[in-house]
């Protein structure tokens, strides 16, 4: 129920997810996110359980990726532009991150 509601709430806002209802990646492309103009796109990305999700700086500027939770499960180092980082999301659940240097920053990966 909550993921249709995540799904509901994404296809109102116009935000796309991967592995929605009649959203994927093209065969063989791992699901990214670039970051790009001080945001995360896609903002909330559907995955299924060991799937590698990829972060790409497009921005002029560093940013991070950091999980949002107290155990910090992610965090990447400073990310210039072009540097990429990737996490692989064994657990399924609902994992929020953000810009350490930028906290308005914010992200979703869903795990199901």
């Amino acid at each position: 129920m909550r993921i249709r509601t995540l799904m509901a709430v994404a296809a109102l806002l116009g935000i796309p997810l991967l592995g929605g209802a009649g959203m994927s990646a093209a065969a063989g492309d791992p699901p990214g996110v670039n970051i790009d103009n001080f945001s995360f796109a896609p903002g909330a990305l559907v995955v299924s359980p060991g799937t590698r999700v990829t972060w790409t700086n497009r921005d002029d500027i560093p940013h991070t990726v950091t999980d949002a939770a107290g155990k910090m499960a992610f965090r990447s180092a400073a990310l210039d532009t072009g540097d990429m980082f990737s996490h692989v999301f064994d657990t399924p659940g609902t994992y929020h991150y953000f810009c350490s240097l930028h906290p308005r920053m914010q992200g979703t990966v869903v795990v199901r």
